[in-house]
């Protein structure tokens, strides 16, 4: 009988680290499927919003940075850090394009409508046109019309989906209580925890031990 891993991953689409996280997480899937095809991975997404209290129309990007981190130097010593990070995973992050730091619980809740009306492969298209959409092309994840016309490019009719952009800041309330440790956040079959942009080596060993552990409760006693 072939086994059965379930992924279940917490994040934020403004999370860089969240965006470097799913390349890792690519990686070590691919890996594991290379030793062991036989194996079912079912990866399940979910939505944190990250700041709730964001203003519906968000806040200017660069503004809330050098809030939170004191300075233009500390801004740009984290930037040039999340950038590398990136780049040695393939992604391209273009910091300078980012105007907004957006209100993202109309962008949740889109994300989570897709995963119930659309195809796994809608659901990831989707995934993964939000964060080109935010980090390399700095579009705004908080507007309306963004969101609805990247819906729409990625197969869903507007009338299916635009009723949960609300659009009024209320706060997206998802299944996020796994992420109690932060974000991005992967568990493996429920039994182990992996936090942060791990490597895939990680991610693919944590894989290992939930497939091990999981075999062995399936031998007779």
């Amino acid at each position: 009988m072939s086994a059965r891993l379930q992924i279940d991953v917490f994040f934020d689409f403004i999370c860089p680290w969240c965006l470097i996280g799913k390349r890792q997480l690519e990686r070590a899937r691919a890996l594991l499927l290379s030793q062991q095809p036989e194996v079912q991975v079912i990866v399940q997404w979910h939505g944190v919003q990250l700041l709730p209290h964001m203003p519906v129309g968000g806040q200017p990007f660069a503004e809330f940075y050098s809030h939170r981190l004191g300075s233009a130097e500390a801004v740009s010593q984290r930037q040039a850090q999340v950038k590398q990070a990136a780049e040695a995973v393939g992604v391209d992050i273009d910091f300078s394009r980012i105007a907004t730091m957006p209100n993202t619980a109309d962008a949740h809740r889109l994300l989570e409508r897709a995963s119930q009306l659309g195809s796994p492969a809608q659901r990831d298209a989707l995934l993964e046109r939000f964060y080109g959409a935010y980090f390399q092309q700095g579009k705004d994840l908080g507007c309306r019309q963004t969101l609805l016309a990247i819906a729409q490019d990625c197969g869903f009719e507007a009338a299916a989906v635009e009723d949960c952009l609300r659009g009024d800041g209320q706060a997206f309330v998802g299944n996020g209580a796994g992420a109690a440790s932060g974000v991005p956040c992967f568990q493996f079959d429920g039994r182990l925890t992996v936090v942060g942009a791990q490597p895939a080596e990680a991610l693919l060993g944590a894989m290992h031990e939930a497939l091990l552990e999981s075999a062995r409760e399936r031998q007779p006693a």
